[in-house]
This record gives C-alpha cells, structure tokens and sequence, in this order.
C-alpha cells in the first residue's frame, strides 16, 4: 500500500511539473501567431481609435499582428458576456471600458457581473472636460456656474449616454457646484458633439478629445489630476477647487480560462507600448490620457477603487 501511494504521489508531482512546463514554454512562445483584438462596439469610436494606435507598435515589437474585429451591442454588454466563452490561451483579448463593465450590471441582467471580466491592463483614459463652442459667452467654468446659479435648470448639456462616464461627471459637479443643469443624452460622443455644434445645447460633457478633433470647440476645465499636455492652458477642476478627477478608462481582457503566465505576459507586453514615447505622443496629441495599471495589485487596486466611486456615482444618479 506504501508502495502504491508512492507511485501515486510521483505521477500526480509529474503531471504537475509537465503541465507548469507546459505553461511555462507556452508562455515563452507567445505570441507565435496573430493576435485577435475585439471591440465590443462598432467602428470609429475611441476603443477603436486607441486599438489601431496600438496596432502598428504591437507588430514592430513582438513580430505579430492585432486582428481588431467588432462584436457591438448593448453598450458593449454583448461582448463582455461572450468573452468566458471564448478560448483562453492569449490569442483572444477584448477592449473593456469603465464605467460601462460596473455600470451595466448594476442596472439590469446583461449577462455578465464586473468580476466575470479579467482585465490584464488599464492602458489609458479619456478625460471628462466640459466643452464648449468657441463663440460661447462661458470664458471661464466660473462664468458658467455664475448663470447656472441664476438659470436653474437652464444650461443644458449634452453628453453620451445616461449612465456614462459624462453623466455621472454631470451628476456629481452639479452637486459640488451646487448649481442645479439639464443633461441630455445622446447616443455616442459623435452625437453629443453635433449637438453642440449645431447649438441644440449650451456645453458639453464631453472629453478631452473632442477639441483634439474639432477646432471650433475649447475646454472650460478637465477632470485629471494635472493639466493634459495637449491643452496646458487649460485649468483642472481640482484647481479651480473641485474634487472632480474622471472620464471613461480603457483597457483589455481575456477570458477566466487563460492561464495566469499568459495574462503576466500580455500584461507586460501591452505595458512596453504604453510606454513607448511615440505611443505616448500619439494618444496624447489626441487627446488621450496615459493611465498604467497592469496585471497584479496595482489594476486590483485600481479596480477596486474605480468600483467603489463609480456606485456611489450610481446611487447619487438614482437619488436625483
């Protein structure tokens, strides 16, 4: 019977050390073939955008393509709750997007619960920034809270979606401000940028992006802890005294199943472009903001922090 619990034993310490050797070569490997990149949204937008930024570097530095591809639907909801089904073994990563993937399933059944997704890195984020016409009689975000102050209700901003990253942004400046503005959501940043462009609103929750792309918009303030490299001009709110720092944060996962050396792996990998300088220059210019969180405690700590705002947020969005 000894003799039998030896053998066991040894068969069970081979099998354990054949399958980490198996991992570890695995991990080694990778990436030996191209790598599929999903955007759980359509074509155009800034998951897309930051993507194909991605592209080009992650084939000069690791010899391997980005295959984007596009599973759209319910605010991303349909590819998050797809992606467990999916193979896990690195050659499947998805964009994911915060504060969509707390949001959702706070809501309502979407199939899938924020600790579903395994993020292996927070790459960037784009800054909430309230945006304006240039031809606005708003110079300073103090002129604006000045008429909101005597106008309740009467500076309508537009902004994506209701339940975004810009309405919760509206939601919660309101209450610092003590100022009292109409949200009106559009579908998508595009949408809600027509409408200020065509003066349908008076602002907009926006991002940061928004005057990277169209030059008859400026910035009143930006929710980042320092002023965006891009637009030194312009004030943050902290300096201007309000705790308002936000915006909607990027990153991508991978399926439960893919083994922990993989997602170590793709984390680093993602990190190595994230601080390229041309990179960096080329979401900046842009009107990105860099964020590094990769795979381990900082993201869980990220996360964990990023959860917890985001469903006091809810819960203010719930009690107006």
């Amino acid at each position: 019977m000894k003799t039998f619990g030896k053998i066991v034993l040894t068969a069970a310490a081979v099998a354990v050390v054949v399958t980490f050797g198996l991992t570890t070569t695995a991990s080694a490997e990778f990436p030996d073939k191209p790598v599929h990149y999903i955007i759980p949204f359509g074509p155009g937008g800034e998951s897309d955008i930051t993507a194909r930024f991605q592209e080009p570097f992650f084939k000069m530095k690791f010899g391997q393509n980005l295959v984007i591809e596009y599973k759209p639907g319910g605010g991303g909801a349909v590819g998050w709750a797809q992606l467990n089904t999916m193979k896990g073994d690195g050659y499947t990563i998805m964009g994911t997007n915060l504060p969509h993937i707390v949001i959702q399933p706070l809501q309502k059944a979407v199939g899938f619960t924020t600790d579903d997704i395994t993020n292996i890195y927070m790459f960037h984020y784009t800054p909430d920034a309230i945006v304006v016409n240039k031809d606005s009689p708003f110079k300073t975000l103090k002129d604006l809270i000045d008429y909101a102050k005597k106008n309740p209700g009467k500076v309508i901003f537009s902004g994506s979606g209701k339940g975004t990253a810009n309405h919760l942004a509206q939601v919660s400046f309101d209450r610092m401000a003590g100022i009292k503005t109409t949200y009106v959501p559009f579908k998508g940043t595009g949408a809600a940028v027509t409408a200020l462009l065509g003066k349908q609103v008076t602002s907009e929750w926006g991002y940061t992006t928004v005057p990277a792309k169209y030059e008859t918009t400026r910035l009143l303030a930006v929710a980042m802890e320092e002023r965006h490299p891009k637009f030194p001009d312009v004030p943050t709110f902290k300096e201007l005294g309000f705790d308002l720092v936000s915006g909607a944060y990027r990153g991508i996962a991978v399926p439960k199943s893919t083994p922990v050396a993989i997602r170590e792996k793709l984390s680093k990998m993602i990190d190595e472009i994230n601080h390229d300088p041309a990179f960096i220059k080329k979401m900046e210019d842009n009107g990105f903001a860099m964020l590094n969180a990769p795979y381990g405690p900082k993201l869980d700590k990220f996360m964990a922090k990023v959860k917890f705002t985001t469903v006091q947020f809810f819960v203010k969005l719930h009690n107006i």
